[in-house]
């Protein structure tokens, strides 16, 4: 708990918590509003926050949970580098360090220091994926040096005047440097509105009651944590998963184990067993590590706690040593930073299960399951864009389905790219994008379901894939099938093919006409599957969720696809043999 403090009444907490989470909220929609490329406006790939003087989290806009983090210690290595003399009102600090931010050099950092009558109040974080900051395209990246621009820890903004030398080297080191100065510009716009309206709330009720509630706020939110974690029983829990390779060494898995040690109103995540880093650029930023327990501890005891800040995670211990694929060291490529963690998160909710299969999930497709094509349009511009992500399937709980289509746990309020956009920008056709059948794990609870994605492309151009979990399919829980894993398919002179050795795809060329389909995985399922009531099964056949083939092999089910009609006779003989009531 916070230490002893001016008490603030109860009021003025709760405005301020909602002042807090609309000022995030604020900061968000202007980035929104005012950024150029679709994967910030469209696909929310940003996050942005308020921060303590000392770098504490205090808010987080709704955005990608991994971000939780990365921003987070960001803040503090910026404080710890420039010294609290080093930083003064109107200055604006940036960087890109994947290894500080736990992300990769796409995801520009900018951070302003929010003073109030001379004494530093807070921090605001906004935290971006640029389309482009340079470095090779269409290969696997070995070293941090290929992958573009390192910006160190440096001051954009200096007392109000902007480092135009800094701006004129990140122009000239990106692809599309009109997109990069856009891009910086609205990250500024989010962290001025958040600083004007930060320092409105503390002008309204006075520093000492706005930052006394951040602490109750803090302190609020650990007692419901450690609360929560005591209806979890003592014990050491430990699962395993893995991730195909790391797009180099074709086949050769990626062990990922966890253990989680529960003692009162404690909880230890020991990730000091996932793999080491990998030659590949799968690799991740320590921060990463962190934000792999964060994000699970945080669904576990807090999920509905807002706005999300430190006190979450006073009563988590954490273990990740360094040099892991998710706490990686220099020079370790750091390109597709993001695929790995999400399985970690889903194996520490699998260790779980025996000791809170109530509060847990099965496996679900944990990738972003995107496509990026890069070519010169009919019209002779040079584009690049990421299509997805595309959603795929969630693991059921034991009381409900799983989400199908939905973002993977790790992009949380991110979005996909609305077809139509893509369309109008870039040359590219969107044949269809549908629901998977068949893809959600069978069980009492059905796996939500993935989807197909498919494109032609208009002219000649470049796709590039990083998909994962092709091979490790989502796994059930008590009884429950897996999901389908995630694949890509390809159209070559008007065939198709479905066989390359995992669903990684580097500088393949795509002619006019030819085409792609991604097909995300679905959710692996709870429970036995002849316990799921047959009316269930026989409304997903109808919907197309599941084939009436699955229906009878998986679910013991014998039903009329047309109608719906369910054969009770069939359908007794074939649970009576797996000794089930129809």
């Amino acid at each position: 708990m916070s230490e002893a403090r001016k008490p603030v009444d109860p009021v003025t907490v709760e405005i301020v918590r909602n002042g807090l989470i609309a000022v995030t909220e604020e900061m968000k929609t202007n980035l929104m509003r005012t950024a150029y490329n679709l994967i910030v406006y469209e696909a929310l790939d940003f996050t942005v926050g308020l921060f303590t003087a000392t770098g504490d989290t205090i808010s987080i806009g709704l955005g990608l949970p991994m971000f939780i983090r990365g921003m987070a210690e960001t803040v503090k290595a910026k404080l710890k580098h420039f010294g609290p003399d080093g930083i003064h009102p109107g200055d604006i600090l940036v960087t890109n360090d994947g290894y500080i931010t736990g992300s990769h050099l796409n995801h520009v950092t900018f951070t302003m220091p929010y003073f109030h009558d001379g004494k530093l109040v807070g921090f605001g974080c906004c935290m971006a994926h640029w389309l482009d900051i340079g470095g090779m395209r269409g290969a696997v990246s070995t070293d941090i040096y290929s992958e573009g621009l390192q910006i160190p820890m440096v001051k954009y903004r200096k007392r109000g005047v902007v480092n135009q030398d800094l701006v004129d080297i990140i122009r000239m080191n990106c692809r599309l440097p009109d997109f990069a100065m856009g891009d910086l510009r609205a990250q500024v716009t989010a962290l001025t509105t958040g600083e004007r309206r930060f320092l409105e709330l503390v002008e309204r009720y006075g520093a000492d009651a706005v930052l006394g509630s951040v602490a109750v706020i803090m302190d609020q939110t650990e007692a419901e944590a450690r609360a929560n974690t005591l209806t979890i029983p003592d014990g050491t829990y430990e699962a395993e998963s893995f991730m195909d390779d790391d797009g180099l060494d074709l086949g050769k898995r990626v062990p990922i184990r966890v253990k989680v040690v529960v003692k009162g109103d404690r909880m230890t995540i020991d990730l000091s067993e996932v793999a080491n880093q990998v030659r590949g650029f799968f690799n991740s930023g320590p921060a990463t590590g962190i934000a792999c327990a964060q994000v699970a501890y945080k669904c576990l005891t807090t999920p509905t706690n807002y706005p999300l800040n430190e006190g979450s995670f006073r009563s988590l211990d954490i273990i990740c040593p360094p040099g892991k694929v998710i706490s990686a060291v220099r020079p370790a490529p750091l390109q597709n930073w993001m695929s790995f963690p999400m399985t970690v998160i889903d194996t520490v909710f699998k260790a779980l299960a025996p000791a809170i299969p109530e509060r847990v999930i099965a496996g679900h497709h944990a990738d972003l399951v995107i496509g990026q094509v890069q070519g010169v349009s009919p019209e002779g511009n040079f584009f690049i864009t990421h299509l997805g992500p595309v959603g795929g399937g969630w693991g059921a709980k034991a009381s409900e389905d799983g989400v199908g289509v939905t973002v993977c746990i790790n992009d949380g309020d991110t979005h996909n790219t609305p077809s139509e956009q893509v369309e109008a920008k870039f040359p590219l056709l969107i044949e269809h994008y549908s629901l998977r059948p068949d893809s959600g794990g069978a069980g009492r609870t059905r796996g939500g379901l993935g989807a197909d994605y498919a494109v032609t492309a208009l002219c000649p151009m470049m796709l590039n894939t990083r998909i994962e979990r092709k091979f490790c399919p989502p796994w059930g829980l008590y009884g429950g099938g897996p999901g389908a894993g995630n694949s890509i398919e390809l159209r070559i002179d008007g065939k198709w093919s479905d066989n390359p050795p995992n669903a990684k795809l580097m500088a393949q060329r795509l002619k006019k006409g030819d085409g792609f389909m991604i097909r995300s995985g679905g959710g692996g399922g709870f429970g036995d599957p002849h316990e799921r009531p047959a009316e269930r099964v026989a409304f997903d056949v109808v919907e197309g969720y599941i084939s009436a083939e699955a229906a009878k092999t998986d679910y013991g089910v014998a039903v009329d696809p047309a109608t719906g009609t369910i054969d009770q006779a069939a359908t007794a003989r074939l649970r009576a043999k797996e000794g089930k009531a129809p």
